[in-house]
């Protein structure tokens, strides 16, 4: 009998997916994985093209990768495989070290494949998946609506049966369309139309169908009568003869003396990996709900493409033109995925001439709704009307995905939302506080809150401090600070609110001691209001404790107010009518009087002053404890 603790450590390892296995999960998986397998097929022939290698071997990295990477990753709906932008990159990179598409090359690209396969589980495994934690929500709403717009653009080709030149940009598609509308084949639109109405309306009828596998067949039937009752004149492209899809056993064998190279060309390839990759997954969750482990996200990744590099696939990661696909298609888990990789190399075995036949067009077609499925919309109205600092972030990510490579477009969006939040963090609010005269318990009020404009003490400035003051924010809180001294400058006493304040660097210590300095040569002092444990322990390290004094700084309003009420000087205190606080009252001419008396200060408050000693130690014991939550 297996113990309890090695029983609870091999559960551990087990994917937490495995208890939403059922058999309607597995028919929903099934008719997905049925839906990514067809779909795969000309994207693997064409990007292997794109990476200079034969078209198998596109194949073969929609099997063992894919497999992989949906075991051992995060997410439930990703499916691996290769990518435009993979495919692209090898081929720069590599190219200039070989001869395209010669064994030399081959062996190149699978053990760049294998290494980029240990960086990425080495990225997992340190479990430095933290980093993805800057891609922001605007900046996928951005990323994903622009790469919808990509697929969407590079459908375009298929779907009106355009013969655009090899490596034509998304733009260029459809600028080719437009000089070319003369050529557009009308027998591949109308197999796209079929295809969009027969999906569109079984979807319609109910979700629970595989409308996306219906009406990809509805395509294929009138492709088929297209090419084979209407003649040749109305030939629509088809994806043609595919290639044995088993992948077989290979280890590179490369010279050692190439290796330097290949451990750079392996980690920029790992960066554009790994930034689609946690892109895709995350842009498929924020539809799914599901949370992603970026760090195993990362392991499963890796382990695939080391695998992978040894099964004949080069560099693979997460496809967004299967993996929304295969949301959309109702996939439950990730056998989705496993079930398209071996679903594959059985129709690629047993019926390659039937699935030679599939239209271009109705894969273009299911691209389309694909890419409509991706613009939320409602999302960017929210985010326009909330906030047009977001607004522009996810903005700005849309327009580059479409105009520079998708890494650096996720990557330029991250910059735009951290320059952003350092822009906001680098201004933290300096309010001004008084006892609010028109609320019974008196609460400290920031002055641009009050209903009405209300008098400060002409001795005593309070400001509440909220935010962080680091090396950023010190100019802009030191500028405030003078301002105040500038306005008032009678106010030679400053009691600062800092339990706002949740964090203060050197910059942040040395901008105080500057402070503490100034108040003290003009013949004030400066006072803090319950800061906080980490703010306390770095004015310890700083000295600046010492400079001030323990006796400077109080844990609560009361102890504070009846300490600097006290320092005030007694000749402006008996010549002051504000008198706001209830310590006013026992400093020189403090003695209240009849309300409604300037003396009292009751006129500036709008509060009635009490006549007997009980009365005021109840109102102050009324205004301590509502003035504690400010």
């Amino acid at each position: 009998m297996t113990p309890p603790a090695t029983a609870g450590r091999w559960s551990r390892l087990l994917p937490a997916w495995r208890d939403r296995v059922n058999a309607a999960t597995l028919r929903a998986d099934l008719l997905a994985g049925l839906l990514g397998a067809v779909l795969v097929l000309p994207q693997g022939v064409a990007f292997a093209t794109l990476a200079g290698l034969p078209p198998q071997y596109g194949i073969y990295t929609a099997v063992v990768p894919c497999i992989v990477a949906a075991l051992f990753g995060s997410s439930w709906h990703v499916m691996s495989g290769p990518t435009n932008a993979n495919s692209l990159a090898l081929f720069a990179m590599l190219s200039p070290i070989a001869l395209a598409g010669s064994p030399e090359y081959i062996n190149l690209a699978l053990a760049v494949t294998v290494l980029v396969g240990l960086f990425q589980l080495a990225v997992g495994t340190l479990r430095l998946g933290s980093l993805a934690n800057f891609i922001s929500p605007s900046v996928l709403l951005g990323f994903t609506c622009g790469a919808a717009a990509l697929i969407a653009l590079y459908a375009l080709k298929d779907l009106f049966g355009l013969d655009v030149p090899s490596g034509t940009s998304a733009f260029g598609v459809l600028l080719h369309l437009a000089r070319h509308v003369d050529t557009i084949h009308w027998g591949a639109v109308a197999v796209g139309a079929v295809t969009l109405i027969v999906t569109l309306a079984v979807k319609r009828m109910s979700r629970r169908l595989p409308f996306m596998l219906l009406g990809l067949l509805a395509g294929y039937a009138v492709a088929l009568a297209l090419n084979h009752l209407a003649g040749g004149g109305a030939h629509v492209e088809v994806i043609g003869a595919i290639p044995a899809a088993i992948p077989p056993f290979h280890v590179p064998d490369i010279a050692w003396r190439t290796v330097p190279d290949l451990l750079g060309i392996a980690s920029a390839l790992t960066i554009v990996a790994l930034g689609q990759s946690i892109s895709i997954a995350k842009a498929v969750a924020l539809r799914s709900g599901q949370h992603i482990d970026a760090n195993r996200e990362f392991v499963g990744q890796g382990l695939s493409n080391i695998a992978g590099g040894f099964f004949s696939a080069y560099v693979s990661c997460g496809s967004l033109n299967r993996s929304m696909p295969n949301f959309e298609a109702g996939a439950r888990t990730p056998l989705a995925s496993v079930f398209s990789a071996l679903l594959l190399v059985a129709l690629v075995a047993v019926s390659a001439p039937l699935l030679a036949q599939i239209p271009l067009a109705a894969i273009a077609a299911m691209l389309l709704l694909v890419a409509w499925g991706l613009f939320d919309f409602a999302r960017l109205r929210r985010i326009a009307t909330i906030s047009r600092t977001e607004f522009a972030i996810a903005l700005g990510t849309f327009v580059a995905t479409l105009v520079i490579r998708l890494e650096m477009a996720v990557l330029l969006g991250t910059i735009l939302s951290l320059v952003a939040y350092l822009y906001r963090t680098a201004r933290p609010a300096v309010r001004s506080l008084v006892p609010d005269a028109d609320d019974p318990g008196r609460r400290f009020t920031p002055l641009d809150e009050l209903r009405r404009p209300q008098p400060e003490c002409p001795q005593l400035k309070l400001l509440r401090m909220e935010g962080a003051i680091f090396f950023g924010a010190v100019q802009h809180v030191s500028d405030r600070l003078h301002d105040a001294r500038r306005d008032h400058p009678g106010q030679l006493h400053l009691l600062a609110m800092t339990k706002s304040m949740n964090f203060i660097d050197l910059a942040g210590a040395e901008m105080w001691e500057a402070e503490l300095a100034e108040r003290r040569a003009a013949g004030g002092d400066l006072y803090f209001h319950r800061p906080r444990t980490q703010v306390l322990q770095t004015w310890d390290q700083t000295g600046f404790a010492d400079k001030l004094g323990q006796d400077h700084i109080f844990s609560t309003k009361r102890q504070a107010l009846h300490t600097i009420v006290r320092r005030l000087d007694p000749d402006i205190c008996a010549r002051c009518n504000v008198r706001i606080f209830e310590e006013c009252a026992t400093q020189p001419g403090g003695v209240l009087a009849p309300a409604g008396t300037a003396e009292a200060g009751t006129a500036d408050t709008g509060e009635r002053a009490p006549g007997t000693a009980t009365a005021v130690a109840a109102r102050r014991e009324t205004q301590t404890e509502n003035q504690g939550g400010n």
